[in-house]
């Protein structure tokens, strides 16, 4: 069947419903848990310390099968939960620490989180994350975080600009970066 042998109505609808099978990869949906307060207790997925026992923004993954997050202890363990392609995919919403309500540069918000996919991010500067690699500084206002870079060095990026290389340790696009983007 080739386009033109489409009816036209038909083939809005058939438009139409791709945009939306696409706009449902980025959600969060209307459906789309809020975020969660960070318990000082609360575990991370990747190393099982306490979250709240490292210093920096921190992440927390809902998927559609579960009735609470994951915990991350650093941005960077959050975004390479979404690159390992052994992890699930059925993700509904990435919430990260808005550090743009940080009491302290080091110091991620308890209740201050932000949609990772709309956050913009501060990358390569002089904070440590919480396992004390390279952190992802995420900022819900992009004013505070070019003041942050100005102020810590960096750079900002979006969620999708955010380069793989250095969060999972493979070079620039021999990752599988596209899946979250």
């Amino acid at each position: 069947m080739t386009p033109r042998s489409i009816h036209p109505p038909l083939l809005a609808i058939l438009c139409l419903l791709g945009a939306v099978t696409a706009c449902d990869q980025n959600r969060p949906a209307a459906d789309a848990p809020p975020p969660a307060r960070l318990a000082p207790a609360a575990q991370s997925h990747f190393c099982g310390m306490a979250g709240g026992e490292h210093p920096g923004p921190k992440g927390q993954v809902w998927l559609d099968d579960r009735k609470d997050p994951l915990w991350f202890s650093s941005v960077h363990d959050t975004i390479a939960f979404t690159l390992l392609p052994e992890e699930p995919k059925n993700i509904r919403v990435i919430y990260v620490s808005d550090m743009g309500k940080a009491r302290a540069v080091n110091e991620a918000p308890a209740d201050g989180w932000v949609d990772a996919r709309k956050a913009v991010y501060v990358i390569g500067s002089a904070l440590p994350g919480g396992m004390g690699v390279e952190e992802e500084v995420p900022f819900a206002d992009p004013d505070q975080a070019k003041a942050f870079a100005e102020s810590h060095g960096g750079r900002v990026v979006a969620f999708a600009a955010i380069p793989t290389e250095g969060i999972l340790g493979t070079p620039v696009g021999s990752s599988p970066a596209a899946e979250r983007r």
